[in-house]
């Protein structure tokens, strides 16, 4: 058992997460130099305070590696094929077509980003929008940090169900069923389990919608303010009609999906119904600003905005016809058929997924910690094969594949170096246990629960972010629980009850 106070024991248990948002937020290092800083910190607590043995730690380190190689495999999937596109030149025509639709960012923004992305998200997940999305924003013109931050933000409402419902079917399933608490009140509702579940995605659904539908909105308005030249909010929210129109272009058949068809369609045909409604209608000019919006000249833009993908913008595709941006299209379309056949077939997903092509370390070291990949399932393996259809239908020759080898090589690079040491050192946190202490996010949430006391509800999502993982590192742990991490829990629990 601990002798160190409870308060300080969270401070320490913060400290991986403080060093990250000093050195790379405040003071602005890159993340290259960041991460590893951070991880090394994480080491250090987890040895020398949490004493959790050194085995735990490597298993947790080599667990945080082969996650984070599954990361980069599909960022520098979805990176070769936009270097693909770019090397044959289809990449102009692709922006052709979105300045033909509207040449205002804004709306551009709406409909990739949102829309584009929340379909690509309900058929892949696992951060596929922003693999493709944000690459495709940077393509036709957006700064690198910009497309970054509108695709991100969007994956704040199609995320429950993404790559074909899998957060619900999987992740509430996986927690839910066969607990007696929730069998008693299943019961008590007088349903069965699988309509409680259904009941749950469309619960998730409708709260989505309401708050949803005004994302779009938010999205563009922390883009003209952050990123235009007038630095204004107002900018963005003078495109109030059309935003809260693809909003709810969105949510309102999303909702209605996961109503009547269950979890697994919500984001992929709610995304494609938003699509095939919100296209025609901005083409029609309906919902439209009077005035375009667009981005500085490249020249006033930040260095910080810069990305390490450069696509020359200047040279323009002209009238392109419908068959020359159908054919530029084709590979995004190609991505989104196979995620969705990967997934909803079967027969197909049976065997991505066998033990003959999924690679697992069950026990590493005897830590209890486990780790898997399954590159056959993954969106980079996706991106691959699309990759090698391109060069049939784009009839490319030997120097322009090599030439979008070359440079997606070098684009990943920057990632990898990042990577390799952030995603180890959120492995090693959340699998800090020892024989005295639990993981530092739960040592975490318990000290945040008594400083903030009834104000707890407010906190505990951001805890909860952090230590998403706790359920399955306590699976692997397969040990007692810490007894100070008890204790804590029961005196918060006696102090809640007093209240």
């Amino acid at each position: 058992m601990s002798d160190i106070p409870l308060n300080v024991l969270s401070l320490i248990a913060l400290m991986p997460i403080g060093i990250v948002m000093i050195f790379l937020v405040i003071l602005r290092w890159p993340a290259k130099k960041a991460m590893p800083l951070a991880y090394v910190a994480t080491v250090a607590i987890a040895l020398v305070v949490w004493k959790t043995p050194s085995v735990q730690v490597v298993a947790a380190s080599i667990h945080g590696i082969v996650t984070a190689c599954n990361l980069l495999f599909i960022v520098f999937g979805a990176i070769l094929l936009l270097n693909t596109l770019k090397a044959c030149g289809y990449i102009q025509a692709i922006r052709q077509g979105f300045v033909d639709i509207s040449p205002d960012r804004r709306v551009q923004a709406v409909i990739i980003a949102w829309l584009f992305g929340a379909f690509i998200e309900g058929a892949a997940g696992f951060g596929a929008p922003a693999a493709i999305a944000a690459p495709l924003l940077v393509a036709i013109g957006f700064p690198a940090m910009a497309a970054v931050v509108v695709a991100l933000i969007i994956q704040s409402t199609p995320v429950s169900f993404g790559a074909v419902g899998t957060p619900i079917l999987v992740g509430v399933n996986t927690g839910l069923s066969g607990q007696p608490e929730v069998l008693v009140l299943v019961e008590k509702l007088g349903m069965s389990y699988e309509a409680y579940l259904h009941l749950i995605g469309a619960t998730v659904a409708t709260i989505h919608g309401l708050v949803g539908s005004f994302v779009p909105l938010a999205m563009v308005a922390i883009m003209t303010k952050f990123f235009g030249k007038n630095r204004s909010f107002r900018e963005g929210l003078a495109i109030w009609k059309f935003a809260l129109f693809a909003g709810v272009a969105f949510t309102i058949p999303s909702v209605l999906l996961a109503r009547f068809l269950g979890p697994e369609f919500p984001s992929l045909l709610g995304a494609l119904v938003g699509l095939c409604v919100v296209v025609p209608v901005t083409r029609k000019g309906l919902f439209q600003p009077k005035r375009i919006w667009s981005f500085p000249m490249e020249s006033e833009w930040e260095a910080e905005w810069q990305g390490e993908v450069k696509i020359d913008i200047h040279d323009h595709a002209g009238n392109v016809s419908k068959g020359e941006l159908f054919k530029a299209w084709s590979p995004y379309l190609m991505v989104a058929a196979l995620l969705a056949l990967t997934r909803t077939m079967s027969s197909v997903k049976g065997f991505i997924t066998s033990d003959a092509v999924t690679f697992a370390w069950t026990d590493i070291f005897g830590s209890g910690i486990a780790t898997k990949t399954q590159p056959l399932y993954l969106p980079g393996f996706i991106f691959l094969v699309t990759v090698c259809l391109c060069y049939g239908i784009f009839r490319m020759n030997g120097e322009q594949i090599k030439r979008s080898w070359k440079e997606s090589g070098h684009t990943l690079l920057g990632a990898a170096s990042a990577l390799l040491f952030a995603v180890p050192m959120v492995q090693v946190f959340i699998n800090s246990r020892s024989e005295n202490l639990a993981q530092m996010p739960i040592v975490l949430a318990d000290g945040v629960s008594v400083l903030f006391g009834s104000l707890w509800p407010l906190i505990a999502p951001s805890i909860g972010a952090m230590a998403r993982h706790r359920r399955r590192s306590r699976r692997a742990a397969r040990g007692p629980s810490s007894d100070v991490s008890a204790s804590f829990r029961k005196k918060n629990l006696i102090k809640r009850k007093k209240n």
